[in-house]
């Protein structure tokens, strides 16, 4: 028995560093997933409203207000198509930061 002693906490200091990168890594793939949820919606919603003949203002304040500040809208427009592409930067602390983005493409409505 005397032998044993402390070994449970050996255990846990070898264990312990490896359960709290896995579960940094778990938080990191859950914030980029909802970033890369909400960019492509943001898109989404900018589309439609250059469909639907919005001036470029509106789209960018519409992938703002569906994407969240930070965001950056680029829109371009050829015939009768307009493609928006929303990005935003993720990350930061033990992680590098990086860039995740949505791209949707709409017909403009005549």
């Amino acid at each position: 028995m005397r032998r044993e002693r402390g070994s449970v906490t050996a255990e846990l200091a070898v264990a312990l560093p490896v359960v709290v990168v896995l579960l940094l890594g778990v938080l990191a793939l859950t914030v980029t997933s909802v970033a890369r949820l909400q960019v492509a919606d943001a898109a989404r919603s900018a589309a439609r409203s250059a469909a639907l003949g919005e001036p470029d203002a509106v789209v960018r304040a519409s992938a703002v207000r569906v994407g969240g500040p930070g965001v950056s809208v680029r829109v371009s427009r050829a015939g009768e198509w307009v493609d928006v592409t929303v990005s935003r930067s993720v990350g930061g602390g033990p992680f590098a930061p990086f860039v995740v983005d949505g791209t949707a493409t709409a017909w403009v409505e005549p």
